[in-house]
């Protein structure tokens, strides 16, 4: 019998565009893959896939208990009747439940995928230190189990939670991000015209669209040809979310381009100089930064420890302190005024991801992974 593979994760878009290349080539393997996660719009097509699905509906503001306890009911159910070999959580809320339902089941391997830790170890206060007490040990008891593996995508966050005392470093694996697909994600010839700056992410607050669009609205108010083009939708399920209110108010400024969800990532970013991402949330290894090298655009993103970490400063990009519209404007104005800094940080972009970000080779140490807690 194949080896049943669970991947437990928030909700499907997240699965499909940062872990179905690793689901695919587990089948091609011969394990019996399952997903189970809170479904939107895609199930039948991952079910076409030969993935096996599962509804777990992961509430993404966490303020409702019943909610939660419902939650890891419902887990504790699922791993009761597929008793999965090995269970793979991605994103905060699976790798912690998953992990503390895991340690009670018979699980042979439990893997848990650190992909950025949000907001909760830099948040100030004391109600955010309370907080992190508590989630402290729930990371200690879901990173419980005998045969695990943790992966991180930046060396930041495995030090935060090796600091916090909640794992040991021999349970710790380095993974820089999803991987990106060179073949789909492939550098072209920078566009002739006036500079254009894109940002595509989630419109969260924490991803640092006011900044974006503030440090638009400078740039044109000092005269510089330059355009501003936002991708992305409002995340209902998401409280930091902006509104489609927000995107009418943006449009009918006039400083950015709002272009909504988007599935031609690769050709707007062939049609852009520079690909931004201010963000201040606790990203894992922005997986917008990976394509962005892979197609040879030059990058602006922030000291946050994930954006930061998809970047050699000054020569793939330039990093400006997170929250900082001035030093944002400064880094698009260096681009403006210095345009041959775009060709030279576009190309070494490329090296970087072709020698980093592969996806190809971020699929096999995963499977490599599960091997090894599998023998």
């Amino acid at each position: 019998m194949n080896k049943k593979l669970l991947f437990l994760v928030n909700v499907d878009w997240f699965f499909l565009s940062h872990r179905l290349p690793i689901a695919l080539k587990a089948l091609q393997e011969g394990y019996d893959v399952h997903l189970a996660c809170n479904f939107i719009e895609q199930r039948d097509y991952i079910e076409s896939l030969g993935i096996k699905t599962h509804q777990i509906s992961f509430s993404r503001s966490g303020k409702g208990f019943v909610e939660e306890i419902k939650t890891l009911k419902d887990i504790n159910v699922l791993f009761s009747k597929l008793r999965p070999e090995i269970v793979h959580g991605v994103t905060i809320k699976p790798v912690l439940y998953g992990g503390v339902i895991g340690r009670f089941k018979s699980i042979q391997g439990f893997v848990g995928a650190i992909s950025g830790l949000g907001l909760v170890f830099v948040a100030k206060g004391m109600k955010a230190k309370i907080f992190r007490t508590f989630i402290k040990a729930l990371y200690k008891l879901a990173f419980g189990h005998d045969n695990k593996a943790i992966i991180f995508q930046n060396e930041a966050d495995r030090q935060v939670l090796l600091n916090a005392g909640v794992l040991s470093e021999q349970d710790c694996k380095m993974i820089r991000g999803s991987g990106a697909d060179l073949q789909t994600y492939s550098p072209k010839e920078l566009p002739q015209g006036t500079t254009t700056f894109i940002m595509a992410a989630r419109l969260l607050k924490e991803k640092g669209v006011n900044e974006f669009i503030d440090a638009a609205r400078e740039v044109k108010n000092k005269g510089f040809d330059a355009r501003f083009l936002l991708v992305g939708d409002p995340d209902s399920g998401n409280p930091n979310s902006f509104t489609h209110e927000d995107l009418k108010l943006w449009e009918k400024e006039g400083y950015v381009e709002v272009l909504g969800h988007r599935t031609d990532i690769p050709e707007l970013f062939s049609q852009s100089h520079v690909v931004v991402l201010p963000s201040f949330y606790g990203e894992g290894l922005p997986k917008v930064l990976i394509e962005a090298a892979a197609c040879g655009r030059a990058i602006i993103t922030t000291d946050n420890p994930g954006c930061s970490a998809a970047v050699v400063s000054g020569e793939t990009g330039i990093i400006v302190p997170a929250q900082d519209v001035g030093s944002l404007v400064a880094a698009m104005e260096q681009f403006l005024q210095f345009p041959t800094q775009l060709q030279s940080m576009g190309k070494a972009g490329r090296k970087l991801a072709e020698e980093e970000f592969d996806v190809n080779s971020v699929v096999q140490q995963h499977l490599n992974i599960y091997s090894e807690l599998m023998a």
